[in-house]
């Protein structure tokens, strides 16, 4: 299995992000969705993972399951969030001890499953610092362009972050529209002496009724955006300008130097099928 620390030492990366299905009729989506994303060759996939014992499982199953019956190199997300230090120490040798070497450490929200207990640790660093002890794994950090909404201040989110990768692999960011948002960040951590990758996160817009739940998730659709996507008219319409719109942000975050794109699909696989082969980057025998 490869570690994605030395994946991104090697080249750029093309990842994809996926959430564990919570039943059968989400599993066939899932199931699809990897079939038609794997001959995409992605460098690495993630797998969410909520909280909670039930979604403990799923994470678990998913990632296991794909290091076992595919070709994909997966992620594990782990949050501090409703974990015991203990749990989250059983968590992180059961991954090893089935194989997984990427993890991504995560604060995480408070989790709704009532069966999820009081947190322990109270932010992603000491997370880092537990699977270090544990040892045997590569580690990313969530990355915020435009600042996490718990930061005082940008310069004070950015002193977290670089005090994060002091002990990380690499971040990916949370999604974001405008590329001077990303441009801001890596300028912003090399002025902190910090200079290990950040692979910006891309979640394209493809549905007029995507635009509000994009500001709730935490990154408003920029005005610019809202207004093309409103002209394009019909639900296709709409999907094609989204998807060329995520392709111009690609390309110019490529142009800008990027270590690579991480993908959300929201366990779809049309928009990020498309965007492949609008960057040139589908293997030749993809169409």
């Amino acid at each position: 299995m490869a570690r994605i620390r030395d994946l991104l030492a090697a080249g750029r990366t093309y990842s994809f992000e996926f959430f564990p299905p919570k039943d059968d009729h989400e599993h066939g989506i899932l199931t699809d969705t990897l079939l038609e994303l794997q001959p995409l060759r992605p460098s690495f996939v993630s797998v969410t993972y909520r909280g909670g014992r039930s979604s403990r499982q799923r994470t678990y199953d998913l990632v296991v399951g794909m290091l076992k019956t595919t070709t994909l190199t997966p992620m594990a997300h782990l949050i501090c969030a409703a974990h015991s230090r203990l749990e989250l120490a059983e968590i992180l040798v059961d991954l090893r001890k089935a194989g997984v070497e990427n993890l991504m450490a995560l604060g995480g929200d408070a989790p709704t499953d009532p069966e999820a207990g009081e947190g322990e640790l109270a932010h992603a660093v000491e997370l880092v610092e537990l699977a270090r002890a544990i040892g045997g794994f590569s580690i990313g950090v969530a990355a915020h362009p435009i600042g996490h909404p718990g930061s005082p201040s940008l310069d004070f989110d950015r002193d977290m972050l670089s005090a994060k990768l002091e002990l990380a692999d690499f971040a990916i960011t949370q999604f974001f529209f405008r590329p001077e948002e990303y441009l801001s960040l890596v300028e912003g951590l090399s002025r902190r002496g910090m200079d290990k990758p950040v692979v910006p996160g891309i979640m394209p817009v493809t549905s007029l009724s995507a635009i509000p739940r994009r500001a709730a998730m935490g990154a408003a659709v920029p005005p610019d955006m809202v207004a093309v996507l409103e002209r394009a008219g019909d639900p296709e319409s709409v999907r094609r300008a989204g998807i060329e719109l995520a392709t111009e942000l690609c390309q110019e975050l490529l142009d800008q130097g990027a270590p690579g794109l991480h993908f959300y699909t929201l366990n779809r696989s049309m928009a990020t099928r498309q965007i492949y082969l609008n960057l040139g980057l589908a293997p030749l025998t993809i169409n």
